[in-house]
């Protein structure tokens, strides 16, 4: 049996080999992310952060392989599959434990959220279901340090333009007043109750409490505040509903509300839409609502089917154009008015 023993050393030889080119590589990556750091420096300087604060973050900082890792991982898009069914999403994402705790959080914070309503014209109920879908209302935020994080993903280049505008802006959080330690979330660089990108937090994240600062980390009211300012920026309606679940006709032609249009943005979302039709043409064509009152005749909808014909479908307003503007989704945009609706009932 010297063949076995040959095997068992060339195996190991092999192996050996490996780890050292793999140490050899990380130690590469190591070098050329230290020295784009210096350029990150470089840049944060020029937009007005202070030195101070710049070094203070800088100082010990590695290369995060992990982020990396997961932001090459995504899963691309293969238009020779077809797509996923949202029932199933829908009853991992509408569940009976994210409904009761959105209802206990929609009591809880009633007072805060009717004037959040009052002023931005955001339903207290979307405002609760994005806060249940992002982080189930606070309890998942994400332990990454975003620094590091968006530092790596600037250093390995994929979108390094938008990682790298995100890490300086992490820094200006830091230079306005928020602790070093709060800067802590998913592996893309999203953080807090809402999941904000640093480059939102400065933009529209809001004080809900009157304490004089925006705390979307440990403040239920600010994280609603900045949820409810951030659907006002992105023109949701006042007193217009995201959709509602609508049965189509057995024999419905569908071949004259095709969709002509090409989204700039999602294509791939925006192409599960039909046509933009009054609410009140869309009666006319026979589609009927399932269990929930029109909107108006005069308001413009879409048609969506996500599970194909014959299964719910859905006419979708304007505001549910809102909901795709946090997160670009159909699965993700229907399962928070649905969640939504649930909290509020």
């Amino acid at each position: 049996m010297r063949w076995a023993g040959s095997i068992r050393q060339a195996l190991a030889a092999s192996a050996l080999l490996l780890l050292a080119c793999t140490g050899i590589a990380r130690a590469q990556s190591e070098a050329g992310f230290q020295a784009y750091l210096r350029t990150l420096r470089e840049r944060a300087i020029g937009e007005g952060v202070r030195p101070q604060t710049v070094d203070a973050v800088l100082t010990g900082m590695t290369l995060n392989q992990r982020v990396v890792e997961l932001d090459g991982g995504q899963p691309g898009s293969n238009p020779n599959t077809a797509p996923p069914l949202f029932a199933p999403y829908r009853i991992s994402h509408v569940d009976a434990s994210r409904i009761g705790r959105g209802r206990a959080k929609y009591l809880a914070e009633r007072p805060r959220l009717q004037r959040i309503e009052n002023e931005t014209g955001v339903p207290e109920s979307i405002m609760v279901a994005i806060w249940g879908h992002e982080t189930n209302y606070g309890s998942v935020m994400g332990s990454f340090d975003l620094p590091r994080a968006l530092a790596s993903l600037a250093y390995d280049g994929r979108r390094r333009e938008l990682f790298a505008g995100e890490f300086v802006a992490a820094l200006k959080m830091i230079d306005r007043g928020v602790p070093r330690e709060r800067l802590v979330g998913s592996w893309a660089g999203a953080t807090g109750g809402p999941q904000f990108l640093p480059s939102v937090y400065l933009r529209l994240a809001r004080d809900g409490d009157g304490d004089g600062r925006a705390d979307i980390w440990t403040s239920d009211a600010d994280t609603l505040a900045s949820i409810g300012n951030y659907f006002a920026n992105a023109g949701w309606r006042r007193g217009e509903p995201w959709g509602v679940a609508v049965a189509v006709p057995p024999g419905f032609d569908r071949t004259g509300i095709t969709n002509r249009l090409l989204s700039p943005r999602c294509p791939k979302v925006f192409e599960r839409h039909s046509a933009w039709r009054t609410v009140g043409e869309w009666r006319r064509l026979g589609i009927m609502p399932a269990g929930r009152a029109w909107p108006a005749d005069n308001v413009l909808a879409t048609l969506i089917e996500p599970d194909g014909p014959g299964k719910t479908a859905y006419l979708l307003t304007g505001n549910y154009r809102v909901i795709l503007d946090y997160n670009c989704s159909n699965f993700y945009a229907l399962s928070v008015g649905l969640l939504a609706d649930a909290v509020e009932q």
